[in-house]
């Protein structure tokens, strides 16, 4: 199917912000299969996914501090989500790299959750949370923290300073915090606070994102050490016409595709380079 080859070609090219949205819309399908009542018209997710407020449950199950960040409880929450999320991340990667796009999005996420469990235990209010909002605020503050006075242009309003655009969404969170989504907003907050002190934390020398970086770089050697090596058999009696590329021009080939995919996007590629590229990944 041209359409699934494309999205895998797409996720294959893609950078960790892509990753991050393909993930997120992928479990929020998954999500509609297994925990949506569509006669309630709700979601309802159990304590093994979604965060529990109870830190005796939490307890029970620390992963969740993980997988809540990647369900959602509806479609316009996820669809903000990774408007922000690509908002966010591609200004992040502009100053950082891509592990700690990954490493900051787990950790605000992390600490976003953590921050949910102990003020509410100590409230004794019994709540779940899901969506990834904390972890994206975490990017967005963390970028904002390092570039304030990045220029923005936005439909309609024209040029804003990127700690502007912060601050409003800051200022929201703390306005709806005591109306509704209280968990959500604090969430919020909280992942704020973590962007916040890992720029300032960086800028002292320490990278709080450095041991997810090298247990990425773990994974990678250990599945790079697990690929054979393959036999080339020549073939000495075939005569055909055939277009052969050497590694040089095979390499210099992809390079010029992802220039530019890089500059006009994926979609401006012919037919012949997209299976070219789909091949070469492969």
């Amino acid at each position: 199917m041209p359409i699934l080859d494309d999205l895998k070609l797409q996720y294959k090219t893609g950078g960790i912000v892509q990753k991050l949205i393909f993930w997120n819309v992928g479990v929020f399908l998954l999500s509609l299969i297994f925990f949506y009542h569509f006669k309630g018209n709700y979601f309802q997710f159990p304590n093994w996914l979604s965060l529990h407020a109870k830190a005796s449950e939490f307890l029970k199950t620390p992963w969740t501090a993980v997988t809540y960040m990647f369900v959602h409880a509806g479609f316009l929450h996820l669809l903000f989500n990774l408007i922000v999320l690509n908002f966010s991340g591609r200004l992040f990667t502009t100053f950082f790299t891509e592990r700690q796009l990954f490493g900051v999005y787990i950790l605000g996420g992390i600490f976003s959750g953590i921050a949910f469990v102990l003020l509410y235990s100590v409230l004794g209010i019994s709540a779940q949370l899901v969506g990834a909002s904390g972890a994206i605020m975490a990017v967005l503050v963390a970028t904002a923290a390092y570039a304030p006075y990045m220029e923005i242009r936005l439909a309609l309003i024209g040029r804003v300073k990127l700690w502007h655009i912060t601050a409003v969404l800051l200022v929201i969170d703390l306005i709806q915090l005591p109306v509704e989504n209280s968990g959500g907003h604090l969430a919020h907050l909280a992942g704020a606070l973590f962007g916040f002190l890992y720029v300032k934390l960086l800028q002292n020398g320490t990278d709080l994102t450095k041991p997810i970086s090298q247990f990425q770089d773990a994974i990678e050697n250990r599945n790079k050490a697990k690929i054979p090596f393959k036999k080339v058999h020549k073939n000495k009696t075939n005569y055909k016409t055939k277009t052969t590329y050497t590694k040089t021009e095979h390499q210099q080939k992809i390079d010029e595709i992802l220039d530019k995919i890089s500059q006009s996007g994926y979609d401006s590629l012919t037919k012949a380079e997209k299976e070219y590229l789909f091949k070469a990944g492969n």
